[in-house]
């Protein structure tokens, strides 16, 4: 007998799919707006962050229009297929769990483990990203050098290709568009200063100020992507 082959479904493609068909069942007209995030996890019983990643599956896919700051639109018109919205490889908040995960352990070592050279180049490196005040495509090249220098300084060649793996990740186009309605250039600033702090424990070698000053730039970039 053949069997169907079972697939879990992440949560927030479940969520975007109910969205959709609400849509198409006409609870919510082309042009209207959905109610606000929190009052949508509180209707589904869900967190808010995947209500977000579900809004933006959804963005992606023609069925909603996200105006930062104005609210959730219905797009007018609709679009014409009624494909399920389409699955990405990994969720958002799965990768910020796992990169503040990993990512504090590697402040810790290279704190530990960080050639003085190292230290010195990770000083210029900081000093450099303060030269940038948006969160555009230069910036965040200096960002990868940045978290990836503290990957080298660990000293061990596997948690820095682990760390690429990771970094790479983001490089989707469903965080690209979160990083578009919820980054802005403020957001650059906040990060400068954490990148600041995170330096200068590293270059101190204190390992427990270093993973602590990781895991709150980290924490910071969930809570201000997400929710």
């Amino acid at each position: 007998m053949a069997l169907p082959v079972l697939k879990t479904e992440r949560l927030y493609r479940q969520i975007a799919n109910a969205i959709m068909e609400s849509i198409q069942r006409g609870e919510f007209a082309p042009g209207a707006a959905l109610p606000p995030e929190r009052e949508l996890a509180k209707l589904l019983g869900v967190s808010r962050s995947s209500v977000r990643e579900a809004l933006i599956a959804l963005e992606m896919t023609g069925w909603v229009d996200i105006r930062t700051g104005n609210g959730v639109f219905v797009m007018q018109p609709l679009p014409q297929s009624a494909a399920p919205v389409a699955e990405a490889d990994f969720g958002l908040e799965d990768l910020l769990q796992a990169r503040l995960a990993f990512e504090g352990m590697l402040a810790e070592r290279a704190a530990q483990h960080g050639t003085a050279a190292q230290r010195d180049q990770l000083r210029v490196l900081t000093d450099r990203l303060l030269r940038y005040d948006a969160n555009d495509a230069a910036f965040l090249d200096q960002d990868k050098r940045f978290h990836l220098l503290i990957s080298e300084m660990s000293g061990n060649e596997v948690l820095r290709d682990m760390m690429e793996y990771l970094w790479n990740k983001r490089d989707s186009a469903h965080f690209r568009r979160l990083e578009r309605h919820f980054a802005d250039n403020a957001f650059t600033g906040e990060m400068n200063r954490d990148h600041q702090q995170i330096a200068a424990a590293i270059c101190a070698g204190d390992a427990a100020a270093a993973r602590a000053a990781m895991e709150a730039h980290l924490t910071q970039v969930q809570q201000r992507l997400l929710g």
